[in-house]
């Protein structure tokens, strides 16, 4: 539309991409295997299906690039363990599939040509996940929530005839200890056990440990420390070979691949002023994979993704590659390795690359749902906030068949992560597209906080939590502002759970935004402290400060305490069985404290939303915050006529 005549205002620009488009193009990728067979050798994967209220199948593409169902409907590899889950599902040596059911939180077999059958008992309160076979045995996380109160968690092993369905007791405790474990690696003859363990106040991105012990008789009597400790947090042991044990580390700041041997004890590989590592959300988060030659494939991260090879030698060599954001290196074959992530449109897949030709092949998904000219291309920017520098990405309006009007600057939406020790990448996800193509500029905020650029600014939130990420938010939208990029009168914010504490705080604190979305968001940091699940139970200790000493910061911080400064349309958005931030809590805010001169709608669901980085470990897709999409865009459309 190049006439005068015919062009729109921002935010009322016509466009294909619909709420129902995006849930169905947003697909979840969980998990990617290489899986020897007869016939030749296959390639698994996780991934959720929308158009089935978004269960979790796991599929295979077949040596003559046939893919095919490997869990047909309705089961559903999805684990609750920690509430976030991950590994729900892992291949024998033999071809068969183990799986986490979401409905029981047992784990299943299912065998070439036959149906599932159990592997655990059914009514014991164990949930599983982190699943492994490795030394001809199926090892996993256990969490017993048999008994009220605080869950136990083990390391385990559940043999595969099927015993321990009928008698739990079949079940091997292998090592407990502490009071979270995830990331088990058994090494190539059985005789080792590594993993990660952690304890309460600490979160898994905080302070973790590396611990390694030997096996007899089927468990772990003893094990010693190989790493971690106070303000170091390694992650993902996997064997090299029968001695040397790799993993990543940041004792400088930045998580990095480390070896450790009984020779030559721990060692750094890789020194990057980037991360190869990420918060430890999931048990199936996976940042490196080693071929077999010894060369690691990891994600480097600085804001976007990059994925590397680095060989035994040191040498480091790009991949490039279209993958862009939410990068994992899931496993390893020959001189191959298995990538899920997502490219600079948004669009996520599976992908295998070689390592030696550097040649790049989708094997999932990797297409958008649109035309290219539909997705806007990210612009990465920094602030200047009150600490420092803050980083974000910008998406600008886009749209093939519409302009606007000469002079006019767009509105924007500022979307604010969970965790919020999360992370956004250079990637324009469907839900971005819908705004951009509508005329509605979006900017993703990796606010002070956030993962992907170094301890220190992770630790910038620290004690800070309602007053860094506050800052950080408003700083971005102001500086976008102030370059002439968006109309200040017109930027909107919206974010879920600990992004929905962000937004609620920065419309009670700051006047920089004209509208808020808050889903899920908490309000109260007392309330969050003391209903919230285990996993998270002392998180607030480090965000805020241990209660009962620092009551009166969570009485300051929490948005509850501050109804006079909301002032602009709110919507407010809550899952009915949400276990983080329980459905009472929206509407006495709404009702009570919101003054009649801020507009207000609130919507609930049945659909479940566990965590306070907005993850739906084990819900359907969470219908309502499509539709909070739409009113925001309608509330920016009806801004953009003042």
């Amino acid at each position: 539309m190049d006439s005068p005549d015919t062009r729109l205002a921002y935010g009322t620009w016509p466009s294909p991409i619909t709420a129902a488009s995006v849930a169905a193009a947003s697909p979840r990728y969980e998990g990617a295997r290489f899986v020897a067979a007869p016939e030749g050798e296959q390639i698994w994967w996780g991934e959720s299906v929308p158009a089935e209220g978004g269960r979790t199948t796991v599929r295979r593409r077949l040596p003559d690039a046939t893919i095919e169902d490997l869990l047909p409907a309705p089961w559903n590899a999805r684990s609750r363990v920690h509430e976030y889950g991950g590994g729900a599902w892992a291949a024998t040596d033999d071809g068969a599939l183990c799986f986490v059911e979401k409905t029981d939180q047992r784990v299943w077999l299912r065998e070439t040509g036959t149906e599932p059958r159990p592997l655990t008992p059914a009514g014991t309160g164990m949930r599983f996940g982190g699943l492994r076979f490795a030394a001809g045995q199926l090892w996993a996380i256990r969490e017993d929530h048999a008994r009220p109160g605080i869950p136990a968690r083990d390391i385990v092993r559940i043999p595969r005839d099927g015993s321990a369905s009928a008698d739990p007791d079949r079940i091997v405790s292998v090592v407990a200890g502490s009071d979270f474990v995830a990331q088990l690696a058994v090494s190539p003859d059985g005789s080792q056990l590594a993993w990660i363990a952690w304890d309460h106040p600490n979160m898994p991105w905080d302070s973790t440990e590396l611990r390694l012990g030997g096996i007899v008789d089927g468990r772990v009597e003893n094990w010693r420390t190989l790493a971690g400790g106070a303000n170091r947090a390694p992650l993902q042991p996997e064997w090299a070979d029968a001695e040397q044990l790799v993993f990543v580390d940041d004792p400088d700041g930045r998580w990095n691949l480390h070896a450790w041997s009984p020779s030559r004890g721990s060692m750094r590989i890789d020194a990057a002023p980037e991360d190869t590592g990420g918060p430890l959300w999931s048990l199936g988060g996976r940042w490196y994979s080693l071929t077999a030659d010894g060369t690691a494939v990891c994600v480097r991260t600085h804001g976007t993704d990059r994925i590397v090879a680095i060989s035994p030698d040191g040498e480091v060599r790009e991949l490039g590659g279209p993958v862009s954001a939410g990068a994992s290196i899931e496993d390893a074959a020959g001189e191959r390795a298995l990538v899920i992530g997502a490219r600079t449109d948004g669009a996520a897949g599976v992908w295998v690359v070689d390592t030696q030709t550097g040649n790049w092949e989708s094997v999932a998904g990797g297409e958008s749902a649109w035309p290219a000219p539909w997705t806007p291309r990210p612009v990465e920017l920094t602030a200047e906030g009150p600490r420092g520098e803050v980083y974000a990405f910008a998406f600008p309006p886009t749209n093939p068949d519409a302009s606007a009007p000469e002079g006019e600057l767009p509105p924007y939406l500022v979307l604010v992560h969970g965790g919020p020790t999360g992370h956004v990448g250079g990637a324009a996800s469907p839900k971005i597209a819908y705004f951009t193509s509508r005329g509605i500029g979006v900017l993703d905020v990796n606010y002070g906080g956030s993962t992907g650029y170094g301890r220190a600014y992770r630790d910038r939130l620290r004690g800070q939590w309602g007053v860094v990420d506050v800052e950080d938010v408003r700083a971005a939208a102001v500086a976008l502002a102030d370059a002439g990029l968006a109309d200040p009168s017109r930027i909107a914010i919206d974010g879920g759970s600990a992004g929905g504490w962000t937004v609620l705080a920065a419309i009670a604190r700051t006047n920089a935004f004209a509208a808020g979305v808050s889903r899920y968001g908490v309000g109260d940091a007392r309330a969050l402290a003391a209903e919230t699940h285990d996993f998270e139970a002392r998180y607030l200790d480090g965000l805020i400060g241990p209660l009962p000493d620092a009551e009166d910061l969570y009485l300051e911080r929490s948005p509850l305490s501050h109804p006079e400064g909301f002032d602009v349309p709110m919507l407010l958005l809550q899952g009915a069985d949400d276990e983080v931030v329980p459905r009472h809590r929206p509407r006495p805010f709404a009702r009570r404290w919101l003054p009649a001169r801020c507009p207000t709608r609130t919507s609930s669901t049945r659909a479940r939303r566990t965590g306070s980085d907005g993850r739906r470990p084990s819900s359907t897709p969470w219908r309502p915050s499509w539709r909070s999409w739409a009113s925001c865009s309608a509330s920016l459309h009806r801004m953009s006529r003042r």
